[in-house]
């Protein structure tokens, strides 16, 4: 503690102060609210004693109670309105305590940035980014070549497989040409029969050409006479 301080105290911070205005007022509206229940209550009690004044035909009475009983009403309207300005204040006080809280975090966020960013390497952060794309390459290298190598360790039985699938649809198809060869082959009756068609026309062919053969002569006769 310095001199000053043992002397005149020490210097509240305004995050205290704050605190301290705020339980004032706290106060003084908890004691406005005690007032002003005490005020009602009177109320309450003046105008049943106006009753029983009025009943009783003391009118004097009555009129006096009454002028009470505006005044009161009249100061349960002034605490009303302190209260509600008190409370007021302290939204503003409570307010101030906001902003203020939220200056500290961000003063503590912005201390917590510069170490941060002082902490940070970049050219070391860059160095582990390419060592980070080079191992990537290299392991997805290395998942390329042991595909193809289960692929050929596995690939034997696939292209039997697919071979013997290839050698049944050719030799089906090959049963399908067959079977139309020979459906279209002629039996021996028709066979016969064609033979016996093929010889008719030949003979016609034989008669046409010796008949053409004697009509050209007898013209080359006619000529020399």
């Amino acid at each position: 503690m310095s001199f000053m301080e043992s002397i005149f105290g020490r210097r509240k911070t305004p995050q205290e102060l704050l605190r301290q205005n705020q339980r004032a007022l706290n106060k003084a509206m908890r004691e406005l609210d005690r007032e002003r229940q005490r005020l009602e209550g009177q109320e309450s009690k003046i105008i049943a004693d106006i009753k029983k004044m009025a009943k009783m035909g003391q009118m004097n009475s009555v009129r006096v109670m009454a002028k009470d009983l505006v005044r009161t009403r009249q100061y349960v309207k002034k605490f009303i309105n302190m209260r509600a300005n008190i409370q007021a204040v302290s939204l503003k006080v409570q307010t101030l305590k906001s902003q203020d809280a939220m200056a500290q975090a961000m003063k503590g966020v912005t201390r917590a940035m510069q170490s941060m960013n002082k902490q940070l390497n970049l050219p070391q952060i860059q160095k582990i980014m390419m060592e980070f794309e080079k191992q990537t390459e290299i392991m997805d290298m290395k998942e390329e070549m042991m595909g193809d190598a289960i692929d050929d360790a596995m690939g034997d039985a696939d292209d039997e497989e697919e071979t013997e699938q290839v050698v049944a649809q050719v030799l089906d198809e090959l049963g399908i040409q067959m079977s139309e060869e020979l459906s279209g082959l002629p039996s021996a009756d028709n066979a016969l029969a064609s033979g016996t068609k093929k010889q008719q026309p030949v003979a016609a062919e034989a008669a046409v050409s010796d008949a053409d053969a004697d009509l050209q002569a007898r013209l080359e006769m006619l000529r020399k006479n």
